[in-house]
């Protein structure tokens, strides 16, 4: 029999050194094969046979809770009410009531020792029973350190100091709690999108049920002001939807029979019929959530820094503190009570709390945002690349334009012409390209009958066109490159291409083996946003924009030249794009491919970032691209950048502050000026200043 794997959702999960720990215990219970915490979506992910109960043990020391992964929402108590906080209020309220005493009473009486005691005894068990158990094995980690520190402040009698370092120690684990709360707010608030029940019709009755139960084929009820259950096809009414939580596009969007609806979206007007076409956890919306949570839980390149860094950071903190508190009493003749104090102020002031919490608050939380604004960034790894971006390839249909081209132009060749449009119309209907559909459905509005025409043999001729027999005659429709190949082109059937390609259009030719029968010019709107785009790029350094594209020269010259675009890459095959993105790689450095997720996959692969558009509905977009824009707007991409380069900058600013503070304070150390109050200050500090520095990226627009 084989193991299952199985995932829960983690309540409590503050901090990351706790998510090791936890991650750890779990893989020692017995059953379990492996475990795996992502810290950032607050889940664990375990392979083997055991219970929540056993699970919950295991997280004992930072009092964590762990629920279903499908229960998505859990009643939610007001910070100030949680149960985790009592005990700080607790403690905080003998440990003022203590010092009053002892202000009164003076240093001879007892009682204010045994108020600071017992608040170090009820804020702090559950620390020591965690900084007890590490420092048994070896493992110092921050519960060892303030273990260490706390005890050892109680013995050289600086009782009053030991129990101010735990409160602000609770006082510091509370606010982060609350911190990550917030940093993982924008995925909660997705998680709440989708009703979790529908009504659905099914064999003629009509009856709500639970989402689990909806199936494949079901139709979905959905009345005006109330959120889509499932993804869909629409059958019947009109509405118009807000899908601004998949899409992040501000105005809603109309939809009739036939188009495509989503999970967590809200129909504002009309009474809607939608047939169910995805099961509850294959949605759109579910997709979207697993991927940014999984994206959360990846490192980035600074996060990895970081976490080698603390590896070695430790020890060495360990060594000057022990070094501190023995080398001035034994070769100096100092007391040793003032230097073991100062050796216990640098244990606490050494904590790597801020270092470690400093990138991944950042990189959940601007995940988080980018999500909610219709953008999914698949890693910490492709948020931070995205800021070194020093050149953009785009391919040209659909993305630079609407990939919905129409045909402008039928010019025939020859005298005889009543069978050209259907033989054309019967080659292309075989084929997935755009501009063949854009000719079926030219001939379709104008009612000429194709289909009782039969196609023989027909064979896609990858980057020029498609061929087929037709009453037994060998008939070619693609490029005019595909006719250099097969037979020579009259002068003066090349001035009319010419002609329609410097117009911007894109030229298809019909013919046989022996001559050519009719001249297609067909046309792609440019996007309304695509020439802004490349100006607002060009604001944030980006000046070296390529076009790529399978279309001729002319027509690519003259579509870049109106959008703006640096460079102009035509007549390309899919090889070709593939190639001259490896050359972008080894000429600048970095480099990101824009496309629509289905084509020129080996070019969005082979690009440092590879950015999907459209990604809403679209499979394919979802699991190839690094980042996806969930609506076709670019204007997404801009924004994208820039919350980039402002998470980056804000990795930095906590990295450089962390290791600042930490720095100051250890130089206090040596001449004797380092408290331990002042040195929990330091690192509780530092922890808020760079989290809440962190929690900027929340709005960030």
């Amino acid at each position: 029999m084989s193991e299952k794997a199985k995932t829960y959702r983690i309540e409590g999960l503050s901090c990351a050194n706790c998510a090791k720990t936890f991650e750890n215990n779990v893989k020692g219970l017995d059953g379990v094969v492996d475990a795996k915490v992502n810290f950032g979506a607050a889940k664990i992910t375990v392979l083997g046979t055991t219970t929540v109960n056993e699970l919950e043990r295991a997280g004992a020391f930072e009092n964590l809770k762990l629920r279903d992964e499908r229960e998505q929402t859990v009643d939610q108590r007001p910070f100030w009410k949680a149960r985790e906080n009592v005990k700080v209020y607790l403690s905080a309220l003998i440990l003022i009531v203590s010092w009053l005493i002892g202000k009164k009473l003076g240093n001879e009486s007892y009682i204010p020792t045994i108020g600071y005691a017992l608040t170090i005894l009820i804020g702090g068990h559950s620390l020591f029973i965690s900084g007890l158990k590490n420092l048994a094995r070896f493992q110092f980690d921050m519960n060892t350190l303030m273990t260490i520190a706390i005890i050892g402040a109680a013995i050289i009698g600086e009782w009053g100091e030991g129990a101010t370092v735990v409160i602000l120690f609770a006082i510091s684990e509370a606010l982060e709690r609350y911190s990550m709360d917030q940093a993982r707010n924008s995925i909660k608030s997705l998680m709440s999108l989708s009703p979790k029940e529908a009504l659905i019709r099914r064999h003629n009755q009509e009856m709500v049920i639970p989402v689990d139960e909806i199936q494949i084929g079901d139709v979905m009820i959905v009345k005006p002001g109330e959120k889509l259950a499932m993804d869909g096809i629409v059958l019947r009414g009109t509405s118009t939807i807000n899908q601004a939580a998949i899409t992040g596009e501000s105005l809603p969007v109309a939809k009739g029979i036939g188009d495509e609806v989503f999970a967590g979206t809200l129909n504002e007007e009309g009474l809607l019929e939608v047939k169910v076409t995805k099961l509850v956890d294959d949605t759109t919306l579910a997709k979207i959530i697993h991927l940014v949570e999984e994206a959360q839980g990846e490192k980035a390149p600074a996060q990895a820094f970081v976490d080698r860094f603390a590896q070695y950071y430790t020890p060495v903190i360990i060594i000057i503190a022990f070094l501190l508190a023995v080398v001035p009493p034994l070769f100096f003749s100092a007391d040793w009570g003032r230097w073991i104090y100062q050796g216990l102020a640098v244990l606490v002031v050494g904590c790597p709390c801020a270092l470690v919490v400093s990138t991944p608050v950042a990189i959940v939380t601007a995940i988080g945002n980018a999500a909610k604004h219709g953008v999914l960034i698949k890693g910490g790894i492709y948020l931070e690349e995205a800021a070194h971006i020093k050149s953009i390839a785009f391919d040209k249909t659909g993305t630079l334009t609407k990939g919905t081209p129409t045909v402008t132009d039928f010019i025939p060749l020859v005298k005889n012409q009543e069978n050209l449009l259907e033989i054309t119309a019967a080659i292309e209907d075989q084929s997935s390209h755009p501009l063949a559909f854009a000719f079926v459905k030219k001939v379709k509005e104008e009612g000429v009958s194709y289909k009782k025409i039969q196609v023989n043999n027909f064979q896609s001729i990858t980057g020029f066109g498609v061929k087929g027999e037709v009453h037994g005659q060998l008939y070619y429709v693609g490029s005019p490159k595909l006719f250099e190949k097969i037979s020579e082109i009259a002068i003066e059937v090349e001035q009319i291409i010419e002609s329609l390609q410097n117009e911007g259009k894109t030229v298809m030719l019909l013919g046989s083996e022996k001559e050519l029968l009719a001249i297609f010019a067909v046309s792609d709107e440019i996007r309304k946003t695509s020439q802004s785009l490349i100006r607002e790029l060009n604001k944030l350094g980006i000046n070296n924009i390529i076009m790529l594209t399978g279309d001729n020269r002319a027509t690519a010259k003259a579509i870049g030249s109106v959008i703006g675009v640096s460079e102009v890459k035509a007549e390309l095959l899919p090889e070709d794009k593939l190639t001259y993105i490896r050359q972008l790689r080894n000429n600048h450095g970095h480099v990101a491919m824009v496309g629509d997720g289905v084509n020129d996959a080996p070019a969005l692969a082979a690009a440092n970032i590879g950015i999907a558009m459209g990604g809403a509905g679209t499979d394919t977009a979802l699991e190839t691209a690094d980042i996806a824009l969930m609506s076709d707007d670019l204007s997404k991409l801009p924004y994208t950048i820039k919350l980039s380069r402002k998470t980056l900058k804000i990795i930095k600013q906590n990295i450089t502050f962390s290791l600042v503070v930490k720095l100051v304070a250890l130089l206090l150390a040596f001449p004797g000026w380092l408290t331990l109050w002042l040195a929990i200050f330091a690192d509780m500090g530092a922890t808020l200043i760079v989290t809440l520095n962190s929690l900027r990226l929340i709005n960030r627009q």
